[in-house]
């Protein structure tokens, strides 16, 4: 085959082959141990696409990641690992619910809203400097320092829920509990919440800026290329510390709206962990905004139905940790044989 022909229809499948590759051989194991792979798939789409209950609940699963997939999309497009999404989600939620009821209580709920999402995105900002600053100043990996800051994160969140910010009435270790009326409002009497619009949106945005605006730009050459860009007289470290405020705000508002549109209450063993399995989502999309919608909804519908398909299946959920892995695997597999076709 000619190898420009080659290398286009690699691009083409490049980001459905892994998905297609991780499903068939999910069902080859799904067949070796004795269940039925057609029952299983049809039974994930019975719990979601197929059920008006379940697809909102896909829809309402979407807005966090969606928000944690623009906050990768930053770094990633800027040549930066932003690894720490997960402290970040969490410190952002944790301090949303911290004065989520008060803020209810004390403010009219146009402005309390916002207000607590700011808070969440703020707590968020902070936290990232500590690598932010390690990278931009003294060429820290950031890789190691935000891995590093993520269990420092759920460390002390957890340790603030149980201190300065349980709930003296609560039997559990949470923070005070907000009530469904104060949370984020419904749309059309169903379980979606704007956040879910909000999230799209971001994600939307965060795409057009990165790819069709000088900032944008500016942000691609720092991280590709630090040299070229203090040749051309940009301020790397400025940009540096722009960019992990920009993917840890992001990653913070995501815990905010999961808090304010679902949760409604943090307690002390949450310990979320959304972040590492969406980056293989960001790279399937090549970073695109749109393309990050689509495999954030397939992830979606395979978190959720894949959980009812494997208590049918009597199948630990370990099962669709599996199906991610495969997808990642197959995916660098992809990347590495399109490298070498292009390296001939």
């Amino acid at each position: 085959m000619n190898r420009g022909l080659a290398l286009k229809l690699l691009g083409w499948l490049r980001p459905i082959a892994p998905i297609i590759l991780a499903l068939l051989i999910g069902a080859l194991i799904l067949a070796a141990l004795g269940r039925d792979p057609s029952a299983f798939y049809l039974q994930i789409l019975r719990r979601t696409v197929l059920n008006p209950s379940g697809a909102q609940e896909v829809l309402v699963l979407m807005a966090p990641l969606l928000c944690l997939a623009a906050s990768l999309i930053v770094c990633f497009r800027a040549g930066l690992w932003n690894l720490g999404v997960d402290g970040q989600y969490m410190l952002g939620g944790v301090f949303t619910s911290a004065f989520a009821a008060a803020a209810t209580a004390s403010m009219p709920y146009w402005l309390a809203i916002p207000c607590l999402v700011a808070i969440g995105i703020a707590v968020g900002v902070v936290w990232s400097m500590v690598p932010a600053l390690l990278r931009a100043y003294q060429g820290v990996n950031e890789i190691i320092s935000t891995l590093m800051m993520t269990f420092l994160a759920l460390s002390t969140g957890a340790f603030l829920i149980k201190t300065v910010f349980d709930d003296p009435e609560s039997p559990v270790p949470q923070t005070i509990f907000l009530p469904i009326e104060d949370r984020l409002p419904r749309l059309f009497d169903s379980l979606v919440h704007v956040g879910v619009i909000a999230a799209v949106v971001i994600v939307l945005a965060v795409h057009v800026i990165m790819t069709r605006t000088a900032f944008g730009l500016k942000l691609q050459i720092v991280g590709h290329n630090p040299r070229a860009a203090e040749h051309a007289g940009l301020n790397v470290k400025r940009l540096t510390l722009a960019v992990f405020a920009i993917s840890a705000g992001l990653a913070a508002l995501g815990g905010a709206i999961d808090v304010l549109g679902v949760r409604g209450v943090v307690r002390a063993d949450w310990h979320p962990s959304f972040g590492l399995l969406v980056v293989p989502l960001v790279f399937l999309a090549r970073f695109h905004g749109v393309a990050v919608i689509a495999f954030v909804a397939f992830f979606a519908v395979l978190t959720i139905g894949g959980e009812s398909a494997s208590r049918r299946a009597d199948l630990p959920h370990d099962f669709l940790l599996i199906m991610m892995s495969l997808i990642l695997l197959i995916l660098a597999l992809t990347d590495h044989l399109i490298s070498r076709l292009k390296g001939r």
